[in-house]
């Protein structure tokens, strides 16, 4: 009998999420005060952005994976002429030499694996585990590079787990923002295929592709045979940069995929599906936001440095989707919240 899949949690697991990804707020703060001097850069007072990073000697994505957070926690925060400056506690407390200056207790931690990992990680702006030879990350799919979902083991296993979020989320989102009339919906690096299955349960009438690398869809067609939905949803390799987009559908799905990439290339991802879209039809982004002022929540901050960590993104605000999606030729609509910190926007094709 099949699984169902458009039933959402009882509870919200978000606090989970946030005591995992907790870590990142000792690596990101221990970084700021013990290596990058952060707060010695700023003792003297306001410093303009570019100034700031200039003498930090940071690229502008790790620049704002790290201001993010730290403005999030409370220390940072903008002057009313776009400036950076210490916040009360921040002045009174890590201002180097001090009379209640806590910079050399937060020190004790400067040379922990996890601090030393993500200090490389801002001063270089590349991912763990890329290939030595070029830019790329080993967590998601470039062409020229070592990648592990091109493996049928670490693809298997990296997909199982991203699973088990989607697992809560997909319902919710299935609930949330119903495909009724939907005809076609197209799954961009859909993985597991699980946000599709949600909705191809509520809507008898819909018909889905997953479209993603070889070894993952071998996991998404275990996925729909499992939840009964084998016989609409179909699976597409291809690679989403380089292959044309699949024509003929009238709803896209980008699930916590942009995040996944920097700024030129989610501009280009979402100008290639807005393209490839039928008239009408919906190019849906699923993700958290930052707040468009980029100085929270925090749970999304820390979330961001992990993306930063582990591939060539970070979390964006809605101003920043709204503005890749209306450069497509798309209009947007307010955001539709879910769960786990993640929302759906939609951008329609007019």
């Amino acid at each position: 009998m099949a699984r169902f899949v458009s039933t959402p949690p009882t509870t919200d697991p978000s606090p989970i999420f946030e005591a995992f990804r907790g870590n990142h707020a000792t690596e990101l703060l221990t970084a700021a005060v013990a290596h990058l001097r952060v707060f010695s850069a700023l003792a003297c007072g306001a410093v303009p952005v570019d100034e700031l990073r200039a003498m930090l000697g940071l690229a502008e994505r790790p620049y704002l994976v790290l201001t993010t957070a730290l403005k999030a926690l409370g220390l940072l925060k903008d002057d009313p002429d776009g400036k950076v400056v210490m916040t009360e506690i921040a002045r009174e407390h890590l201002s180097p030499g001090g009379d209640f200056d806590v910079s050399g207790y937060i020190g004790l931690a400067a040379e922990s694996p996890g601090v030393l990992e993500m200090v490389e990680r801002l001063r270089t702006n590349r991912p763990a585990g890329e290939a030595a030879d070029g830019p790329g990350a080993a967590f998601i799919f470039r062409e020229g590079i070592e990648s592990a979902m091109e493996h049928e083991a670490s693809a298997r296993s990296l997909t199982l787990a991203l699973a088990g979020r989607a697992r809560n989320v997909a319902p919710v989102l299935a609930e949330k923002v119903p495909l009724t009339g939907s005809r076609r919906l197209l799954d961009v690096g859909g993985g597991t295929g699980i946000y599709s299955i949600a909705w191809l349960q509520k809507h008898p009438e819909l018909r889905a592709t997953v479209w993603d690398r070889p070894e993952v869809l071998k996991v998404a067609r275990e996925f729909a045979e499992d939840f009964g939905v084998s016989d609409r949803l179909e699976t597409l390799s291809g690679d989403m940069f380089a292959d044309p987009v699949p024509p003929g559908y009238d709803v896209m799905l980008l699930s916590n995929v942009l995040h996944d990439w920097d700024v030129p290339e989610c501009q280009t991802l979402v100008n290639r599906c807005a393209e490839a879209l039928e008239p009408s039809g919906r190019l849906m982004i699923h993700d958290v936001y930052l707040n468009d002022t980029l100085d929270g929540p925090l749970a999304v901050a820390l979330y961001s440095a992990a993306l930063f960590r582990l591939t060539e993104g970070r979390a964006y605000s809605a101003r920043e989707y709204r503005a890749w999606m209306v450069s497509a030729g798309l209009t947007t609509g307010e955001i539709v919240p879910t769960l786990v910190h993640c929302g759906a926007l939609a951008g329609v094709k007019l």
